[in-house]
């Protein structure tokens, strides 16, 4: 069973820099995803990877800034965040599942438990 761990939010200034890791105990196989859920808003698709990592989709507010990538190796997935604004300021989750096309409607079968990125204008 795949478990999302998150790991690298915190406060950052706005135009500044974030990376943040998803590890889990498997991803070969698993398309993996950053979603993020601001106060007050429903959750958001932030970027999605396929297991081959040859495929990526990203929300378009974030095209040109974030990048996701994966290590299958180390069982981990990166984003990492360039030029953050404050309505980057959300808990970002992981979350992994077998479909890409699941994964990209937030229909994913496996959620981390969050971590928070706060960006200070």
């Amino acid at each position: 069973q795949v478990q999302p761990v998150e790991s690298g939010g915190g406060l950052v200034q706005a135009g500044g820099s974030l990376r943040l890791s998803c590890a889990a105990s498997v991803v070969i196989m698993y398309a993996m995803g950053w979603f993020r859920q601001a106060p007050g808003k429903e959750r958001e698709l932030v970027a999605v990877i396929s297991w081959t990592g040859d495929t990526t989709r990203y929300a378009d507010s974030v095209k040109g800034r974030f990048t996701i990538s994966r290590d299958n190796a180390k069982n981990t997935v990166y984003l990492q965040m360039n030029s953050l604004i404050p309505v980057d300021t959300a808990v970002y989750y992981c979350a992994a599942d077998t479909s890409f096309t699941e994964l990209l409607d937030s229909r994913a079968n496996y959620w981390g438990q969050g971590t928070q990125v706060t960006v200070s204008s």
